[in-house]
């Protein structure tokens, strides 16, 4: 995207309002159309309706302590009903292009870490009052403060990683690039393909994925991370019913049998608010609650602070608007989560995706939400979609938010080492978080070296000293005995 376009699309005076819709989510205000709005809200539900697969396949494949598992047909609308309602939430009330689903790694940290020690119920509960605790954060103010706290070069460097850890994803999920079987044997953790090599037709898919979107962007043509998608799916299916292929992943790309699913919604309301302290005891249910928070806390303010810089809508000061609404609605979306046993939902860094086709308002939520709506009926038809045709629209937003590395002064190694530790720990890691907090770690640990220590937001040094508790919490529960 070029300066010009990118200044186009800031927020400021725009054409006048065309109707009171308009009006109301400033569509024109910040330089965007229905058509974009609607094109970005497309775009982030396809790349992000993974989700509808791959939650209540890591949430249904753990047993809790007692050996029970969730049904994944439950598990499936519990998703999709959570997306849905706190999406359009989201762009109602926060009118950001940020769509909200299930967290993946949160996820994970409830089925293999949280609820082989107790039941499915009281894991759940722990995750209602994550929510709540993040919602208390947010009304006190604190949640907001700690962002408004974080200097714009490390905003800038976190939307950076952010980039380069999307566009990571998208080559994983695509299988572009493995982890090698036997990473213990060898210096090298991942490979190219499945073996050292480009194989089969999905790859195929990917990759031809991969050059229609950059050629698209690069000729300007509106849509293009869209009409990526709809067209690799389109060839995918063909390849599918022409071709031997062994395995596309999650999602075999063929029409299915039915378009009607009958959505169960048994799952909802089924948690122990605080039955954990009785399983497991005080210590253990703190510190699982601070990961958990500490987690979301970190992964929510990097997303939203990526994707409204991608969108042009950080102010001077790199603020976010309606960021208190925004951090709000993001914390109930924790509690819905674990109401519904969903695990936390939590804000989508790929909602970046429509972003980059052009979105700048919460009206591109209203489609993602009612495409996850009708998902609750649809979704036989909904997840036709390979990860090997979403996934192009990951590395070709990743370049995107990578522009954003020309504002961050390298000559200046106060700025430029916590900058280069919060990118490259995002993707190295796997974890937004992780970067977020090496960053902050560096940041205050140089501006006390070069004696500038009273420049650190007090915020930050608060921040900085959670983030050493969440690095070291294995050897603190050690020494505590927990675990």
């Amino acid at each position: 995207m070029s300066d010009a376009q990118q200044a186009a699309d800031r927020p400021g005076p725009g054409a006048p309002a065309v109707n009171g819709l308009d009006r109301f989510f400033r569509i024109s205000a910040r330089g965007s159309t229905f058509g974009r709005e609607i094109r970005g809200g497309l775009a982030t539900f396809f790349t992000m309706s993974y989700i509808l697969v791959l939650n209540p396949l890591v949430l249904g494949s753990a047993e809790d302590k007692f050996g029970e598992r969730l049904d994944p047909v439950q598990l499936t609308t519990a998703t999709a009903l959570v997306a849905a309602v706190m999406t359009v939430v989201m762009g109602v009330g926060g009118n950001l292009p940020l769509a909200l689903a299930a967290g993946l790694g949160l996820n994970a940290v409830v089925a293999f870490q949280v609820a082989p020690l107790m039941s499915w119920d009281d894991a759940m509960g722990l995750i209602v009052l994550e929510g709540l605790l993040i919602c208390v954060l947010v009304v006190t103010g604190l949640r907001e403060a700690v962002m408004h706290a974080v200097p714009q070069p490390l905003k800038q460097a976190i939307s950076v990683g952010i980039g380069l850890f999307i566009a990571f994803i998208g080559f994983m999920d695509a299988g572009f690039v493995s982890r090698v079987p036997d990473a213990a044997n060898t210096t090298v953790p991942v490979q190219l393909g499945g073996a050292g090599t480009l194989t089969g037709w999905p790859t195929l898919v990917f990759c031809l994925g991969v050059l229609l979107t950059v050629a698209l962007l690069a000729r300007r043509v509106r849509g293009a991370i869209l009409i990526g998608v709809v067209t690799m799916t389109l060839v995918a299916i063909v390849v599918d019913a022409l071709a031997d292929v062994r395995s596309w992943g999650l999602t075999t790309p063929e029409w299915p049998d039915r378009v009607l699913g009958a959505p169960d919604f048994g799952l909802l309301g089924d948690f122990s608010l605080l039955g954990a302290f009785g399983r497991v005891g005080v210590v253990t249910v703190v510190l699982l609650v601070f990961t958990l928070v500490l987690s979301d806390f970190f992964d929510t303010m990097g997303t939203v602070v990526g994707v409204s810089a991608e969108a042009g809508l950080l102010d001077e000061e790199g603020r976010v608007p309606n960021l208190g609404r925004v951090l709000l609605i993001d914390g109930a979306a924790a509690v819905a989560g674990g109401a519904s046993s969903a695990s936390s939902a939590t804000s989508y860094i790929e909602s970046a995706a429509g972003v980059g086709e052009g979105a700048r308002t919460g009206f591109a939520n209203l489609v993602t939400g009612g495409l996850f709506g009708l998902a609750l009926f649809l979704t036989p038809l909904l997840t036709i979609v390979p990860l090997q045709a979403a996934a192009p629209a990951l590395v070709a937003v990743g370049f995107l938010m990578m522009t954003q590395v020309k504002h961050i002064q390298w000559d200046r190694y106060e700025i430029a080492v916590p900058a280069f530790l919060t990118i490259a720990v995002m993707p190295f890691t796997y974890s937004i978080t992780n970067g977020i907090g090496a960053g902050f770690v560096a940041h205050v640990v140089i501006k006390t070296v070069l004696g500038r220590a009273r420049e650190v937001h007090w915020l930050l040094w608060g921040a900085s000293a959670l983030f050493l508790v969440y690095f070291a919490i294995d050897p603190i529960e050690q020494l505590l005995g927990v675990g």
